[in-house]
């Protein structure tokens, strides 16, 4: 599985950052990385200079053979955004493939 940081206007992406963004996305890697062609990260200073809960999230995953699932957060820094957004991506991608499992079990009967 790819994964492709896209840093958006106001939004540096530092080793760290880059790291913390594997590591939030380690989870989904293990559970569903053999079903994914890509994940795609994308930010945005929402605020810009002006501060406060403006860093924006955007991760898009690619699962083979289906459309994009996203999931986005927005926080104070792009840590805790990245982090947010990759757990509502994991939620998102648990219930996709559930009911994928479901329905392929479903026709099996």
């Amino acid at each position: 599985m790819q994964i492709q940081i896209n840093p958006g206007s106001g939004v540096h992406i530092s080793e760290a950052l880059e790291r913390n963004i594997h590591e939030a996305l380690g989870a989904i890697d293990r559970r569903f990385g053999d079903q994914l062609t890509r994940i795609e990260v994308h930010f945005q200073d929402v605020n810009g200079p002006k501060g406060g809960v403006n860093k924006h999230c955007r991760i898009e995953a690619r699962p083979r053979g289906l459309d994009p699932v996203i999931a986005e957060n927005t926080a104070e820094d792009a840590y805790d955004s990245a982090r947010g957004a990759a757990r509502k991506l994991e939620s998102v991608l648990d219930t996709r493939f559930g009911k994928l499992a479901s329905k392929q079990r479903g026709n099996n009967h």
